[in-house]
């Protein structure tokens, strides 16, 4: 690896220590030209010379988005300034999603193995989305559940003879539409009393038991179709209007 020149963005003055450590010891090719707690420090050694690598933590000053906003904006100013991130935010899945779409060129969470010299090297060789394994396991068990509910939405389709009308009917009635509302969807070409015909329907073919002798509404409706995961759940959404 040719040498290279990295800031360190980190406000826990031990973890800053351990950083350094790891840096000096495993990856003799980097030289530190800054390090700093802050962000206002942080633009200031980028005035003064641009690194090829920036390690960043995401949490400065008890805040979780300074760290997003200083990767998103130092991208957009230098593109070419690798980023990588090296966080103890293990749990805040959102702020990964945030901080990769801002430009990152990987997470390295604080947490199981650490950062190592591998890491570094794919991010300076250009490889992109550069994980440690305990962020990758992470991904990993998300990517099974979402291939899982959606394996189980499509089964659901088929055994229950479920067509697209059906599907929209049932999620606009999830989302809170009233009969007349749904009817009036661009693309929906279906009056009120068809709308009531398809419920009428939809309603023998999920309750084929009925319901313990209790009456079923639009609501109960739209709850047995999210139970039988016809609809997705994280993808609620209404028609373009």
């Amino acid at each position: 690896m040719k040498p290279f020149k990295v800031i360190i963005v980190e406000d826990v003055p031990l973890e800053m220590k351990g950083t350094i450590g790891i840096v000096r010891n495993d990856i003799p090719e980097a030289d530190i030209i800054g390090t700093t707690d802050n962000e206002q420090e942080y633009w200031q050694l980028l005035k003064k010379q641009l690194p090829d690598l920036i390690l960043l933590d995401l949490g400065l000053s008890g805040s979780t988005t300074i760290g997003v906003e200083i990767c998103r904006h130092t991208k957009e100013q230098h593109p070419d300034i690798k980023i990588l991130i090296f966080t103890g935010e293990t749990l805040n899945e959102k702020l990964w999603v945030d901080v990769l779409d801002a430009g990152c060129d990987g997470i390295i969470l604080k947490t199981g193995e650490m950062l190592t010299r591998n890491d570094v090297m794919s991010v300076m060789d250009g490889k992109q989305l550069v994980f440690n394994q305990p962020i990758l396991e992470r991904i990993v068990e998300l990517f099974k559940h979402n291939v899982g509910s959606q394996m189980m939405r499509q089964e659901s389709v088929i055994d229950y003879e479920i067509d697209e009308y059906d599907e929209r009917f049932l999620r606009h009635l999830a989302l809170g539409y009233t009969k007349e509302q749904i009817a009036n969807l661009k693309g929906m070409p279906f009056g009120v009393k068809s709308i009531e015909k398809r419920q009428n329907d939809l309603i023998q073919k999920l309750f084929p038991d009925g319901n313990n002798g209790m009456n079923i509404n639009a609501t109960r409706l739209a709850v047995r179709a999210c139970e039988l995961h016809i609809l997705d759940l994280e993808n609620l959404q209404p028609d373009p209007a």
